[in-house]
């Protein structure tokens, strides 16, 4: 064979196989999501039977996101949308109404696991606006009813691989009992009046019911804002009165009025809690939703005074 002909073979190849790979991709049931902590969750319990897009980029504040254009295609072509609800993807939401493929199912994971009675409104979600705090799956008590929610939602979409995603999701929530179990332990290794949580974002009033800590106060306004000198004094103020040992960040809320804060408070300052940011790069071990929750509880019990040993050998892999 000559050269060209070769060429030519191994061209008409190439494009076989990627017209073959699309074609594979498209017969998938298509599903799209929106926080990086949901897609994890949505990945581990579909595999490769689903063709997944996660359409907030991690690192986003998903309070303010807003769909690109170029995200109607993918809104327009899902089978199944899932997202957390409760007010936090309002913009989505809308796009996604307008845009809705026939018989499309759309799933509200937080609006299907609590009702309003266990709304939780703070300062940063003030009930006066009337949105509850959305943070519900940094409870994993909390994903591991998003996890079955999921799970439903699969096998009504598709239910000709519904033994598949009852075993890929019974699998995961055995997962989420032993990492709830091991964070209540590594929780508790914290001294009781140092179980206190004062952070730039408001995210953890979900967590702190169930792993006995407590949230006395978040810096963000409901605005996003960064806050007013007035606050920023009060809030010195309560970290000197309550001799709190650190203050927590977010790798998606980075502000340098949290150093302020934390040096004339006499306190520390650590960046690095995640309420939906995973670890880690695509593909590494840590990168998935057992893996934030395990560095974040790593990251408080060192920091407050307790140890995280309960958390050894919880493998964070996606399955």
């Amino acid at each position: 064979m000559k050269t060209s002909q070769f060429i030519i073979v191994m061209k008409v190849l190439v494009l076989f196989f990627i017209l073959n790979a699309q074609a594979q991709a498209a017969s998938k049931l298509q599903v799209v999501t929106t926080v990086a902590p949901i897609t994890n969750l949505v990945k581990n319990i579909g595999g490769d039977l689903i063709q997944i897009k996660g359409i907030v980029p991690e690192g986003t504040n998903s309070h303010t996101f807003e769909p690109s254009p170029s995200d109607i295609k993918y809104l327009a072509a899902a089978d199944l949308l899932i997202y957390n609800g409760l007010h936090l993807e309002i913009p989505t939401e809308k796009l996604a109404n307008a845009n809705r493929k026939k018989g499309a199912i759309f799933v509200k994971l937080g609006d299907g696991t609590i009702g309003k009675k266990e709304w939780q409104f703070d300062f940063s979600f003030p009930e006066s606006d009337g949105h509850p705090n959305p943070h519900l799956w940094l409870n994993v008590a909390h994903a591991m009813k998003y996890a079955e929610l999921i799970r439903d939602a699969l096998v009504a979409a598709d239910p000709a691989n519904q033994e598949s995603y009852e075993k890929r999701a019974t699998s995961l929530l055995v997962r989420l009992v032993t990492l709830d179990k091991a964070i209540i332990k590594a929780m508790a290794t914290i001294p009781k009046d140092k179980r206190k949580l004062l952070t730039y974002h408001d995210s953890w009033a979900y967590f702190c019911p169930r792993y006995g800590c407590e949230v006395i106060g978040a810096i963000q306004p409901s605005s996003f804002a960064d806050p007013s000198p007035r606050e920023m004094a009060r809030l010195i103020d309560q970290l000197k009165a309550q001799q709190v040992p650190a203050i927590f960040g977010s790798e998606v809320f980075p502000s340098k009025i949290m150093n302020q804060i934390g040096k004339e408070a006499g306190v520390k300052f650590i960046s690095t809690l995640r309420d939906d940011d995973l670890p880690g790069e695509d593909g590494a071990p840590e990168n998935s939703y057992i893996g934030m929750m395990l560095e974040n509880v790593r990251t408080m019990t060192k920091v407050l005074g307790g140890n995280s040993s309960a958390l050894e050998g919880i493998d964070p892999s996606n399955q």
